[in-house]
């Protein structure tokens, strides 16, 4: 696996890897990888002839108060992973990589209307700085497609949207969300969790099956059942930010003759911020 830590080395090994006649696949991270990361690297292996993935824990996506200074690193490890997943490249930059002028100001991508709600509504720079980096990214690795996980589905969609919008050139594909032997949705932020509170949260994949049973059962009054689901997350010693029941496709909210929905939630337990997602077919 070749390493690159700069924007210079990184262009010179892509030059090498990404000949005409070879396909790409790049997979963005930030590190710490679990499970569901090196299912990213897998599908995106069997897709590819080469395989890309970057760790960058990038600072603009996180706002004032969020945990940038201590989200997990883990880069060793990491490395470890990606070689028995035998990627091609790891590329490894630092800020002023990526942000050579500096964060703040900076030229910025930014996609409206999807990036203002729900995560959105509660991270309002969040989804900037998720397409800004993954922008940069893109350029500086020019991947003929890459890898995203349905964990994370509001995001899937946003860089969907900026792709399709910015005409580049790049497939993007999405991964199931893969789960703990329990339902909980794997995620770097499950480390924070304190030893009392990891079975409580697997309460939010079962509140989202809540939803679906009921749903699946003919009940139509959403804000009823968003309303029960929040009631129940409470009780089960949590704080929901939302439970949303929404249109697949969009994220808007479905109409009486919408029957691929999806329900989104995202809660807090102590010092952690979990989120999750299922989706919903109505027949």
């Amino acid at each position: 696996m070749e390493i690159a830590g700069s924007t210079e080395g990184l262009r010179a090994v892509v030059r090498k890897l990404h000949t005409p006649d070879v396909r790409l696949a790049f997979v963005p991270t930030m590190g710490n990888l679990h499970a569901g990361h090196l299912q990213l690297v897998r599908h995106a292996r069997s897709i590819a002839d080469r395989v890309a993935v970057s760790i960058f824990v990038n600072p603009m996506q996180f706002g004032a108060n969020e945990d940038y200074t201590s989200y997990p690193r883990t880069l060793e490890a990491d490395k470890a992973a990606l070689m028995e997943e035998d990627a091609d490249l790891l590329f490894v930059p630092a800020v002023q990589d990526i942000y050579p002028g500096g964060v703040d100001p900076t030229t910025s991508v930014r996609v409206p209307g999807l990036n203002a709600i729900l995560e959105g509504e509660y991270r309002p720079t969040h989804f900037d700085g998720v397409t800004t980096v993954v922008a940069r990214l893109f350029n500086l690795i020019q991947p003929d497609v890459a890898i995203f996980g349905e964990k994370d589905y509001q995001q899937l969609l946003i860089i969907r949207r900026m792709v399709a919008d910015l005409c580049m050139p790049i497939g993007i594909e999405a991964v199931a969300t893969v789960r703990e032997a329990d339902g909980l949705a794997m995620s770097s932020r499950n480390r924070y969790l304190q030893d009392s509170e990891r079975g409580r949260a697997v309460q939010i994949y079962r509140t989202l099956h809540d939803v679906k049973a009921r749903m699946e059962a003919g009940a139509t009054d959403y804000a009823a059942i968003e309303a029960a689901a929040c009631r129940q997350l409470a009780e089960a010693g949590l704080e929901p930010d939302y439970i949303s029941i929404r249109r697949q496709c969009d994220l808007a909210p479905p109409g009486a003759a919408d029957r691929a929905l999806i329900v989104l939630a995202a809660a807090r337990l102590g010092a952690t911020r979990l989120i999750d997602n299922i989706r919903i077919s109505i027949s």
